[in-house]
């Protein structure tokens, strides 16, 4: 062996600054090589033989006639009991012997720890190099084999246990930054000749602790690197090996192949069937027991096992690859993009996502015909349904996982079951403290609108005399149009309903929605834009600003724009005035158009182009339709559960609504849901004693062939046939149906 300090030095010099460079500049950042096959060694459990299979596999690899792969990578995050048990220190010591070619072959191992714990006694130079030379025919092709370990501890413990006792805690970024270095670097190895395997062997098993206590399947998430799962065929293995593998699912990991050793219980028979052939299982011989064995009897047994785990690992790669690789051209012949026009996207511009974690995707991106996974900051939260970190995203799916399996689908009408239950009194509990007593649920912010303007509605009605009878089925009036009050730029969603109740914009254009009328009054805002560290109004023309002084209009911090004391202010008055002129001139110009809600998204108007609006203009909105006994809608589901820094937005205009609508950061994005929450005024506009309140089913009775009369009791429906025979059976039978 030869002893090479100086570049030993000048490399853990090297891959710590790039570690350091990429920590400072976000928490992971840097690209993944994808060109080359790299995978993750997981164990079900400690002492399954992660290492033998990594040691086996690197053998396999460099064993290989062909030029590639020309290099094999190995890396170990973490190791504890160092130096006397080194996973790195085995393979570099092993795999020399191990590789024996049948053709002429030269390999250069090398072995290197990055950062010792001031605990470990290591020489003036960690770094050691051999050579080794293979006799056989054809030209030598040349291999390299490199062993890191990058954080090491004395103590044989679980590296959480070392990092405390022996003064070294390493933060996660810190270990996924050098990871990411290594990785990154590792992809010189090959100089070009061939692929460079790279195989970064976990500590324990899936679930055990890093040096800050942080699961390593959930440290190592970052990466989602494609997973070997080492399983346990002793007694119990099963179970450990399945919760190791299910543990690896919940967190988005894709689990490539399932290896472990035959301890005579055909614990790889049932781990086949159980997983019904979705992932290869393949068996070791047992593993001698004798410690003075070398293994090489073993290793020599086990040969054509690692040779279908490298199979599998290669067929693997290659699918994953292809398919990233036809994802662009085939989503832009398949699928159809919302807010999006095709002919503006070239196939090259679709951004392939393979995964999220916290903040951010993992995007897949060819450049300079180099395969690589580049983390792209999530800039507008997925349309602003995200919030979750890395670690409260793994809490999600957990607690998303656990109300799939315990109900799949439930039917709700008449129902009710913990999930909805607890939600609703977290809801009622928190935006809708001290105003709200019901929640209903829909799929999204859109539907939870048209929700939100029925309530509001049917509440109008009542509170107007437009609905006269116990039954709240009958109307004074015919032709009756009732519409919405709403503000220029606002955005409610995209079905019809809800684009009725905006005003014409890029959203509701003719291309856009041909039956859209804007069934509204949509008054011009006054906004609140910041210049020089200075608030400021900018108001419209339709309002007169000629009684405003500079203190009205100007204002030190955005604290002063929200104080209520301005509800005394000139401001306020110039608004009611011209909130109330707008009702009366639009009453007046017709008797039989009512406006029967107000819809507004509180203090900022999103998809309409971030525009905040003046919090008092809205104050005072509110108070007017109040006087005027107009329901009030909250759209919320952009600004709700402090994406302003509260928890509603109401909170920082100080009035209320009759009806808010929520979504998106409800479920952080992962499924479709929404709230309306709503008043128990509301909710008892729509109380009744009969299901035929709106005349709907004596409508549809009253039109059956040979029906007379129909005539509604309460919960009873009287039907008066005028046929007999199979008519009247018929008719009887429909009827009853219709009732049911």
């Amino acid at each position: 062996p030869r002893i090479e300090p100086k570049p030993a030095a000048m490399l853990r010099r090297l891959l710590l600054r790039q570690a350091r460079r990429r920590h400072c500049s976000s928490s992971f950042s840097s690209a993944l090589p994808l060109s080359s096959p790299t995978f993750a060694v997981f164990g079900a459990n400690t002492g399954v033989g992660k290492t033998l299979v990594s040691a086996g596999l690197a053998a396999s690899l460099l064993r290989s006639h062909a030029a590639s792969p020309s290099a094999v990578l190995y890396l170990k995050p973490l190791q504890t009991g160092f130096p006397a048990d080194s996973d790195a220190g085995f393979l570099y010591r092993r795999v020399p012997a191990l590789v024996r070619p049948s053709h002429a072959a030269h390999l250069v191992a090398s072995i290197d720890t990055l950062s010792p714990a001031p605990s470990v006694e290591t020489p003036s130079s960690s770094r050691e190099e051999a050579a080794f030379s293979y006799d056989g025919e054809g030209k030598a092709v040349r291999k390299l084999l490199a062993c890191r370990t990058l954080y090491a501890w004395r103590e044989a413990v679980s590296p959480h246990l070392a990092a405390e006792r022996e003064g070294m805690t390493v933060e996660d970024a810190h270990v996924r930054s050098l990871l990411a270095a290594c990785l990154s670097e590792g992809e010189n190895l090959g100089k070009g000749e061939g692929d460079v395997w790279k195989l970064v062997e976990t500590a324990g098993g899936v679930a055990s602790p890093g040096p800050s206590g942080t699961l390593q399947c959930d440290l190592y998430r970052h990466f989602r690197l494609p997973t070997i799962l080492v399983g346990d065929g002793r007694l119990g293995g099963i179970s450990g090996t399945l919760s190791a593998y299910e543990t690896l699912l919940l967190r988005g990991y894709d689990v490539s192949a399932v290896i472990l050793e035959d301890c005579g219980l055909s614990n790889d028979k049932f781990l086949l069937s159980y997983l019904r052939n979705r992932v290869p299982v393949l068996v070791l011989p047992p593993i001698p027991e004798d410690p003075s064995d070398d293994l090489t009897d073993w290793f020599s047994e086990s040969s054509s096992v690692f040779g279908l785990l490298e199979d599998a690992l290669r067929s693997f790669h290659l699918k994953r690859i292809q398919r990233l690789n036809s994802m662009q051209r085939k989503s832009k012949d398949l699928l159809w993009w919302p807010f999006t026009q095709h002919n503006l996207v070239p196939v090259d511009c679709v951004t392939v996502i393979d995964s999220r974690c916290g903040e951010s995707f993992s995007a897949y991106k060819v450049k300079d015909n180099k395969m690589m996974m580049i983390p792209q900051f999530d800039a507008c939260a997925s349309w602003w349904t995200q919030g979750p970190d890395s670690k409260l995203q793994i809490e999600l799916a957990r607690d998303m996982g656990y109300a799939a399996a315990r109900y799949g689908h439930v039917m709700f009408p008449e129902n009710a079951h913990e999930p909805a239950l607890r939600c609703a009194e977290l809801l009622l509990g928190g935006i809708g403290k001290d105003w709200a007593s019901r929640v209903y649920y829909s799929d999204n912010g859109s539907t939870a609108i048209e929700i939100a303007l029925k309530m509001a509605f049917r509440k109008f009605s009542l509170d107007r005399g437009i609905l006269l009878d116990s039954d709240k089925s009958i109307t004074n009036e015919r032709n009756i149009q009732l519409k919405v009050l709403a503000l220029k730029g606002s955005y409610h969603g995209d079905t019809l309903g809800a684009m009725e109740a905006q005003a014409p914009s890029a959203y509701t254009s003719f291309l856009q929605q041909p039956w859209y009328s804007g069934r509204g009054l949509f008054l011009d805002p006054p906004t609140v834009f910041i210049r020089n560290g200075t608030c400021a109004l900018s108001l419209p023309q339709s309002i007169q600003n000629c009684h405003l002084s500079p203190g009205d209009k100007c204002f030190p911090s955005l604290a002063d724009v929200f104080c209520k004391s301005r509800d005394s202010s000139a401001a306020a008055d110039l608004y009611s005035t011209y909130i109330s002129q707008q009702l009366s001139e639009y009453s007046v110009s017709s008797n039989i158009e009512h406006i029967a809600a107000l819809i507004i998204e509180p203090v900022i108007q999103g998809a309409g182009g971030m525009h905040m609006i003046d919090p008092l203009f809205q104050r005072v909105l509110v108070h007017e339709c109040r006087d005027r006994k107009i329901p009030v809608i909250f759209d919320e589901v952009f600004t709700g559960f402090w994406r302003l820094g509260v928890e509603s937005a109401s909170e920082l205009l100080g009035c209320l609504p009759d009806v808010a609508c929520y979504a998106k950061l409800m479920t952080g994005g992962i499924v479709p849901l929404a709230a309306t929450v709503t008043t128990e005024a509301v909710f008892e506009a729509f109380k009744s004693d009969s299901k035929l309140w709106d005349g709907t089913l004596v409508n549809q009775l009253s039109s059956l062939p040979n029906v007379k009369r129909v005539v509604s009791l309460g919960t009873l429906c009287a039907i008066e046939l005028q046929a007999e025979g199979s008519d009247a059976g018929y008719a009887s039978l429909y009827a009853r149906s219709l009732i049911q």
